[in-house]
Protein backbone atom coordinates (compact mmCIF):
# COMPACT_ATOMS: atom_id res chain seq x y z
CA UNK A 1 0.00 0.00 0.00
CA UNK A 2 1.52 3.30 -1.04
CA UNK A 3 1.82 5.69 1.92
CA UNK A 4 1.63 9.45 2.20
CA UNK A 5 4.70 11.56 2.93
CA UNK A 6 4.40 13.19 6.35
CA UNK A 7 6.31 16.29 7.42
CA UNK A 8 7.21 15.86 11.09
CA UNK A 9 7.04 19.24 12.89
CA UNK A 10 10.36 19.94 14.63
CA UNK A 11 10.94 23.37 16.12
CA UNK A 12 13.84 25.31 14.65
CA UNK A 13 15.51 25.61 18.06
CA UNK A 14 15.48 21.82 18.56
CA UNK A 15 17.45 19.07 16.84
CA UNK A 16 14.71 16.49 17.39
CA UNK A 17 11.07 16.27 18.48
CA UNK A 18 9.58 14.63 21.56
CA UNK A 19 5.86 14.73 22.34
CA UNK A 20 3.75 13.37 25.19
CA UNK A 21 0.19 13.22 23.90
CA UNK A 22 -3.24 12.14 25.14
CA UNK A 23 -5.74 11.81 22.31
CA UNK A 24 -8.97 10.05 21.41
CA UNK A 25 -7.24 8.45 18.42
CA UNK A 26 -4.20 8.68 16.18
CA UNK A 27 -2.63 7.16 13.11
CA UNK A 28 -5.49 7.45 10.63
CA UNK A 29 -3.21 8.06 7.63
CA UNK A 30 -0.77 5.51 6.18
CA UNK A 31 2.43 7.54 5.99
CA UNK A 32 6.23 7.65 6.09
CA UNK A 33 8.88 10.24 6.97
CA UNK A 34 12.68 10.51 6.84
CA UNK A 35 12.91 10.72 10.63
CA UNK A 36 13.32 7.63 12.80
CA UNK A 37 10.43 7.24 15.25
CA UNK A 38 10.66 5.89 18.79
CA UNK A 39 7.08 5.18 19.84
CA UNK A 40 6.10 4.35 23.44
CA UNK A 41 2.41 3.51 23.83
CA UNK A 42 1.45 4.23 27.44
CA UNK A 43 -2.25 3.52 26.95
CA UNK A 44 -4.32 2.23 24.06
CA UNK A 45 -5.00 -0.80 21.92
CA UNK A 46 -5.88 -1.60 18.33
CA UNK A 47 -4.19 -2.71 15.14
CA UNK A 48 -0.92 -1.36 13.78
CA UNK A 49 0.30 -1.52 10.19
CA UNK A 50 4.07 -1.29 9.72
CA UNK A 51 5.59 -2.07 6.33
CA UNK A 52 4.11 -5.42 5.31
CA UNK A 53 3.14 -6.37 8.88
CA UNK A 54 -0.32 -6.24 10.46
CA UNK A 55 -0.36 -6.80 14.23
CA UNK A 56 -2.19 -5.90 17.42
CA UNK A 57 -0.82 -3.29 19.77
CA UNK A 58 -1.60 -2.69 23.43
CA UNK A 59 -0.44 -0.79 26.51
CA UNK A 60 3.29 -0.64 27.11
CA UNK A 61 4.58 -1.35 23.61
CA UNK A 62 7.88 0.28 22.62
CA UNK A 63 8.79 0.39 18.93
CA UNK A 64 11.61 1.91 16.89
CA UNK A 65 10.79 2.66 13.24
CA UNK A 66 13.55 3.41 10.73
CA UNK A 67 13.68 6.06 8.03
CA UNK A 68 10.82 6.05 5.51
CA UNK A 69 9.16 2.93 6.95
CA UNK A 70 5.40 3.24 6.23
CA UNK A 71 3.15 2.89 9.25
CA UNK A 72 -0.13 3.74 10.91
CA UNK A 73 -1.98 2.87 14.11
CA UNK A 74 -5.72 2.25 14.26
CA UNK A 75 -7.16 2.62 17.74
CA UNK A 76 -10.14 0.56 18.86
CA UNK A 77 -13.00 1.55 21.06
CA UNK A 78 -12.18 4.91 22.24
CA UNK A 79 -13.72 8.27 21.87
CA UNK A 80 -12.81 9.50 25.34
CA UNK A 81 -10.18 12.17 25.86
CA UNK A 82 -7.76 9.64 27.33
CA UNK A 83 -8.30 6.77 24.88
CA UNK A 84 -4.64 6.92 23.79
CA UNK A 85 -1.52 8.14 25.54
CA UNK A 86 1.89 8.08 23.86
CA UNK A 87 5.39 9.49 24.02
CA UNK A 88 6.96 9.81 20.58
CA UNK A 89 10.47 10.87 19.60
CA UNK A 90 11.23 11.81 15.98
CA UNK A 91 14.82 12.35 14.94
CA UNK A 92 16.85 12.42 11.75
CA UNK A 93 19.78 9.97 11.56
CA UNK A 94 22.31 12.82 11.71
CA UNK A 95 20.46 15.02 14.22
CA UNK A 96 23.39 14.76 16.65
CA UNK A 97 25.83 15.65 13.89
CA UNK A 98 26.95 13.68 10.86
CA UNK A 99 30.45 13.22 12.26
CA UNK A 100 29.11 11.27 15.23
CA UNK A 101 28.09 8.36 13.00
CA UNK A 102 31.63 8.15 11.62
CA UNK A 103 33.34 7.93 15.00
CA UNK A 104 34.80 4.48 15.75
CA UNK A 105 33.19 4.49 19.21
CA UNK A 106 29.75 4.98 17.65
CA UNK A 107 29.91 2.17 15.10
CA UNK A 108 26.86 0.43 16.60
CA UNK A 109 24.53 3.37 15.91
CA UNK A 110 24.56 3.07 12.07
CA UNK A 111 23.94 -0.65 12.53
CA UNK A 112 20.95 0.17 14.73
CA UNK A 113 19.58 2.54 12.08
CA UNK A 114 19.90 -0.18 9.45
CA UNK A 115 18.05 -2.74 11.60
CA UNK A 116 15.35 -0.16 12.37
CA UNK A 117 14.45 0.02 8.66
CA UNK A 118 12.49 -3.18 9.27
CA UNK A 119 11.00 -1.90 12.53
CA UNK A 120 11.97 -3.14 15.99
CA UNK A 121 9.90 -4.04 19.04
CA UNK A 122 11.98 -3.36 22.16
CA UNK A 123 11.61 -5.78 25.09
CA UNK A 124 13.04 -6.62 28.50
CA UNK A 125 15.39 -4.48 30.57
CA UNK A 126 16.31 -2.33 27.57
CA UNK A 127 12.66 -1.38 27.19
CA UNK A 128 12.34 -0.30 30.82
CA UNK A 129 15.53 1.76 30.64
CA UNK A 130 14.47 3.51 27.43
CA UNK A 131 10.98 4.27 28.76
CA UNK A 132 12.45 5.91 31.88
CA UNK A 133 14.72 8.04 29.70
CA UNK A 134 11.87 9.01 27.37
CA UNK A 135 9.77 10.18 30.31
CA UNK A 136 12.60 12.32 31.62
CA UNK A 137 13.38 13.73 28.18
CA UNK A 138 9.87 15.18 27.71
CA UNK A 139 10.73 18.17 29.92
CA UNK A 140 14.52 18.18 29.44
CA UNK A 141 16.23 21.29 28.09
CA UNK A 142 19.39 22.11 26.16
CA UNK A 143 22.25 19.63 26.61
CA UNK A 144 20.15 17.37 28.81
CA UNK A 145 17.95 16.63 25.78
CA UNK A 146 20.94 15.62 23.67
CA UNK A 147 22.47 13.52 26.43
CA UNK A 148 19.16 11.71 26.96
CA UNK A 149 18.78 10.90 23.24
CA UNK A 150 22.36 9.66 23.01
CA UNK A 151 21.77 7.48 26.10
CA UNK A 152 18.65 6.04 24.48
CA UNK A 153 20.57 5.27 21.28
CA UNK A 154 23.32 3.60 23.31
CA UNK A 155 20.84 1.25 24.98
CA UNK A 156 19.06 0.43 21.72
CA UNK A 157 22.31 -0.10 19.83
CA UNK A 158 23.74 -2.47 22.44
CA UNK A 159 20.68 -4.55 23.32
CA UNK A 160 19.71 -7.88 21.81
CA UNK A 161 16.22 -7.66 23.34
CA UNK A 162 14.48 -6.76 20.08
CA UNK A 163 12.09 -8.37 17.58
CA UNK A 164 12.01 -7.44 13.89
CA UNK A 165 8.58 -6.34 12.65
CA UNK A 166 8.60 -6.45 8.84
CA UNK A 167 9.84 -9.14 6.49
CA UNK A 168 11.46 -6.69 4.09
CA UNK A 169 12.39 -3.04 3.71
CA UNK A 170 9.25 -1.21 2.66
CA UNK A 171 9.40 2.22 1.03
CA UNK A 172 6.98 3.55 -1.51
CA UNK A 173 5.84 6.97 -2.65
CA UNK A 174 2.35 7.94 -3.67
CA UNK A 175 0.34 10.87 -4.86
CA UNK A 176 -2.56 12.34 -2.89
CA UNK A 177 -5.30 10.60 -4.90
CA UNK A 178 -3.74 7.16 -4.32
CA UNK A 179 -3.40 7.87 -0.62
CA UNK A 180 -7.03 8.97 -0.37
CA UNK A 181 -8.29 5.91 -2.27
CA UNK A 182 -6.31 3.39 -0.25
CA UNK A 183 -7.18 5.01 3.05
CA UNK A 184 -10.87 4.73 2.13
CA UNK A 185 -10.38 1.01 1.51
CA UNK A 186 -8.43 0.76 4.75
CA UNK A 187 -11.10 2.52 6.81
CA UNK A 188 -13.95 0.54 5.24
CA UNK A 189 -12.22 -2.78 5.93
CA UNK A 190 -11.46 -1.95 9.57
CA UNK A 191 -15.05 -0.83 10.15
CA UNK A 192 -16.66 -3.84 8.48
CA UNK A 193 -14.30 -6.80 8.95
CA UNK A 194 -16.86 -8.56 11.19
CA UNK A 195 -19.34 -8.66 8.30
CA UNK A 196 -19.18 -10.28 4.85
CA UNK A 197 -17.24 -7.99 2.46
CA UNK A 198 -17.52 -8.65 -1.25
CA UNK A 199 -15.02 -7.49 -3.85
CA UNK A 200 -17.87 -5.57 -5.42
CA UNK A 201 -18.41 -3.62 -2.18
CA UNK A 202 -14.79 -2.69 -1.67
CA UNK A 203 -14.16 -1.96 -5.37
CA UNK A 204 -17.05 0.52 -5.23
CA UNK A 205 -15.40 2.25 -2.27
CA UNK A 206 -12.27 2.64 -4.43
CA UNK A 207 -14.40 3.79 -7.38
CA UNK A 208 -13.04 0.99 -9.56
CA UNK A 209 -14.39 -2.09 -11.29
CA UNK A 210 -13.68 -5.43 -9.61
CA UNK A 211 -10.93 -6.51 -12.02
CA UNK A 212 -9.26 -3.11 -11.95
CA UNK A 213 -9.47 -2.99 -8.15
CA UNK A 214 -7.89 -6.43 -7.72
CA UNK A 215 -5.04 -5.49 -10.03
CA UNK A 216 -4.61 -2.10 -8.35
CA UNK A 217 -4.66 -3.44 -4.78
CA UNK A 218 -2.14 -6.17 -5.58
CA UNK A 219 0.16 -3.62 -7.25
CA UNK A 220 0.00 -1.26 -4.29
CA UNK A 221 0.20 -3.74 -1.41
CA UNK A 222 1.94 -6.81 -2.90
CA UNK A 223 -0.95 -8.95 -1.62
CA UNK A 224 -4.53 -9.69 -2.64
CA UNK A 225 -7.41 -7.91 -0.95
CA UNK A 226 -8.63 -11.24 0.41
CA UNK A 227 -5.23 -11.88 2.03
CA UNK A 228 -5.33 -8.38 3.52
CA UNK A 229 -8.84 -8.93 4.92
CA UNK A 230 -7.87 -12.29 6.43
CA UNK A 231 -4.85 -10.70 8.15
CA UNK A 232 -7.11 -8.02 9.66
CA UNK A 233 -9.54 -10.64 10.95
CA UNK A 234 -6.79 -12.86 12.35
CA UNK A 235 -5.21 -9.84 14.02
CA UNK A 236 -8.43 -9.15 15.91
CA UNK A 237 -8.83 -12.83 16.74
CA UNK A 238 -5.36 -12.80 18.31
CA UNK A 239 -6.40 -10.03 20.68
CA UNK A 240 -9.54 -11.87 21.73
CA UNK A 241 -7.50 -15.01 22.38
CA UNK A 242 -5.04 -13.11 24.56
CA UNK A 243 -7.87 -11.43 26.50
CA UNK A 244 -9.20 -14.97 27.18
CA UNK A 245 -12.81 -13.82 27.70
CA UNK A 246 -14.49 -15.56 24.75
CA UNK A 247 -14.49 -19.12 23.46
CA UNK A 248 -12.69 -19.88 20.20
CA UNK A 249 -16.04 -20.57 18.52
CA UNK A 250 -17.40 -17.15 19.49
CA UNK A 251 -14.16 -15.45 18.41
CA UNK A 252 -14.42 -17.14 15.02
CA UNK A 253 -17.74 -15.47 14.19
CA UNK A 254 -16.94 -12.23 16.03
CA UNK A 255 -14.00 -11.72 13.67
CA UNK A 256 -15.91 -12.33 10.46
CA UNK A 257 -15.09 -15.97 9.70
CA UNK A 258 -18.09 -17.94 8.49
CA UNK A 259 -17.18 -21.32 10.00
CA UNK A 260 -14.74 -22.91 12.43
CA UNK A 261 -12.74 -24.92 9.89
CA UNK A 262 -12.26 -21.82 7.74
CA UNK A 263 -11.12 -19.88 10.81
CA UNK A 264 -8.59 -22.55 11.84
CA UNK A 265 -7.19 -22.82 8.32
CA UNK A 266 -6.64 -19.06 7.91
CA UNK A 267 -5.34 -18.59 11.46
CA UNK A 268 -2.75 -21.34 11.00
CA UNK A 269 -1.67 -19.87 7.67
CA UNK A 270 -1.13 -16.37 9.10
CA UNK A 271 0.37 -17.20 12.52
CA UNK A 272 1.82 -20.69 11.91
CA UNK A 273 -0.10 -21.79 15.04
CA UNK A 274 -3.58 -23.03 15.80
CA UNK A 275 -5.77 -20.68 17.87
CA UNK A 276 -5.33 -22.92 20.92
CA UNK A 277 -1.54 -22.99 20.51
CA UNK A 278 -1.49 -19.19 20.18
CA UNK A 279 -3.65 -18.79 23.28
CA UNK A 280 -1.49 -21.14 25.35
CA UNK A 281 1.69 -19.42 24.23
CA UNK A 282 0.57 -15.96 25.35
CA UNK A 283 -1.13 -17.10 28.55
CA UNK A 284 2.14 -18.83 29.41
CA UNK A 285 4.03 -15.56 28.86
CA UNK A 286 1.59 -13.73 31.12
CA UNK A 287 2.11 -16.07 34.07
CA UNK A 288 4.64 -15.23 36.79
CA UNK A 289 7.74 -17.27 36.14
CA UNK A 290 7.48 -19.19 39.42
CA UNK A 291 4.02 -20.45 38.48
CA UNK A 292 4.65 -21.44 34.88
CA UNK A 293 5.76 -25.11 35.00
CA UNK A 294 3.10 -26.39 37.45
CA UNK A 295 0.08 -24.46 36.19
CA UNK A 296 0.85 -24.81 32.50
CA UNK A 297 1.43 -28.54 32.81
CA UNK A 298 -2.20 -28.79 33.91
CA UNK A 299 -3.40 -26.61 31.09
CA UNK A 300 -1.47 -28.62 28.51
Amino acid sequence: MKPHFHKVPIKSQNSFSIRHERESSFGTVWHYHPELELHYLIKGNGVRFIGDNISNFSDGELILLGENLPHTWRVEGGMGSSAVEVIIIHFLPDCLGGDLLNLPEAYLIPKLYEKAKKGLVINGEAKEQVIALMRSTVNAQNLDRLIALLSILKILAETSETETITSAHAFYKSNDSETLRLNKVYAYTLSNYKNPISLQDVAAIANLGITSFCRYFKLMTKKTYNDFLVEIRVSHACRFLIEDSLTIEVICFECGFNNISNFYRHFKKVTDMTPLEYKRKYLFKALPEAKRPHEMSKAL
